[in-house]
């Protein structure tokens, strides 16, 4: 604790949080336990996308990442392109100035330093920079805490992604690629640690100790034998940065396959749940059930990833493109196919002892999509036992993630801690 005469160490999380990501915001409540646990005397405040739903659901103070209140719409007029680029040299100082009221700042998670989806240099990798380099001048410690990582092509994005892995003081990633591309793109990372995603921290519904017969309640129509139900986690998908030219034959493609996919199940007498990870998922949603009229086919409206592990611990099976909606539902040990559009994916499900049964979501095919699907439900079971303890070991390998944090972040915290726990 602190003492009368000490100052309480002040910490900032930054990043896109409380702008309706639903992983996002799981990585920022995982820290945010951390702290309460840990840190209970730090004072915490964020910079982020969404600072009213931050403080709403958080209860912390949130500043709004950028000047420019319409930072992410395309800038077509005069008017509204001066404005941005006053809003870059606006964010300059007021990043610093947040900045130096701290003595940390975490980005907690997320896929900072990747373009997978579509990402333009001068909007978050450029506020990514500015943060980083105003904690290296005003020797505020920036820390970036089990997050994604992928090489880039775009020169400037690149850049501007490198020099801010660069500038941290600390770092650690969510998975061995994310390491490597850092690696490829000129980073030292011989002192860098992987670790499971920052999700892999939040309890599941079996711990808030919510009955099983009440989660399969939740679904509603899920009858209380074979065929269960299946949640099917959606996302408005076109491509990543090099798939713009045909960003929406990607689209076409992914839905009319989730669709087929879909519509067998219910043929099937399957009930299916349609899950979102984002507030842009639910114009998919809304196309799927356009065209499947059915009853069987039902729609959440998650608020956050403990609502998502609580419908995916009521289902048999799940099958999500969304990567954290691919965490929820290993987390709770439900059985999933991943519709992979990113290496992440890939080994995320290969770390968890499901690596045979990813799908590629650029390239879905129905027919193929529902023997892999088939295929894991035979061996449920078993995948089930396999994630009880991969989720065991992901649960120790945090632990150490944050003891690690404490020492590199809170050295004093952790020299007075060791001090209580010296004979």
């Amino acid at each position: 604790m602190t003492s009368a005469d000490e100052t309480p160490v002040r910490v900032g999380v930054f990043g896109l949080l409380g702008s309706g990501n639903l992983g996002n915001d799981g990585s920022l409540e995982a820290v945010l336990g951390y702290l309460r646990a840990e840190h209970p005397e730090a004072v915490v405040d964020a910079l982020c996308g969404g600072p009213e739903a931050v403080t709403t659901r958080f209860g912390i103070p949130a500043t709004r990442l950028h000047w420019n209140r319409a930072e992410y719409r395309t800038a077509s007029r005069a008017g509204a392109i001066a404005a941005k680029g006053l809003g870059k040299l606006v964010d300059v100082f007021r990043t610093a100035a947040w900045v130096r009221r701290h003595d940390v700042v975490i980005v907690p998670g997320m896929g900072v330093l990747e373009a997978t989806l579509p990402l333009r240099p001068w909007g978050f990798p450029y506020a990514l920079f500015l943060l980083c380099a105003s904690g290296r001048l005003l020797r505020t410690r920036v820390a970036l805490v089990s997050v994604g990582a992928a090489e880039i092509g775009n020169r400037p994005t690149r850049a501007l992604v490198r020099w801010s892995a660069r500038l941290a003081t600390y770092r650690s990633y969510r998975d061995a690629q994310s390491r490597d591309a850092m690696r490829a793109m000129g980073v030292d990372t011989a002192r860098d640690e992987v670790y499971p995603d920052l999700a892999f921290a939040l309890p599941t519904p079996r711990e808030w100790g919510i009955p099983c017969s009440e989660l399969v309640g939740e679904l509603g129509e899920a009858p209380s034998g074979p065929p269960g139900a299946v949640c099917v986690g959606v996302m408005d998908f076109h491509g990543g940065n090099d798939d713009r030219a045909r960003a929406e034959e990607i689209y076409r493609r992914y839905l009319d396959g989730t669709i087929r996919f879909v519509r067998t199940l219910v043929e099937e007498g399957r009930p299916v749940r349609l899950l979102t990870g984002d507030e842009c998922d639910a114009s998919v949603v809304a196309a799927i059930l356009d065209a499947v009229d059915s009853p069987l086919v039902t729609a959440a409206e998650p608020s956050s990833l403990a609502d998502l592990m609580k419908e995916m611990a009521a289902a048999d099976t799940v099958v999500a493109i969304r990567y954290h909606n691919l965490i929820c539902a290993l987390k709770t040990g439900t059985p999933v196919l991943a519709l992979s559009y990113a290496a992440k994916s890939d080994a995320l499900m290969d770390r968890m002892g499901l690596g045979a049964y990813c799908h590629p979501a650029r390239e879905v095919d129905a027919d193929r999509l529902l023997e892999q699907f088939r295929a894991l439900e035979k061996r449920s079971a078993e995948l089930r036992q396999t994630l009880t303890e991969r989720n065991l070991a992901a649960a120790r390998q945090l632990k150490h993630q944050f003891t690690a944090l404490t020492a590199a972040l809170f050295p004093a915290a952790d020299h007075a801690h060791a001090l209580q726990e010296a004979p």
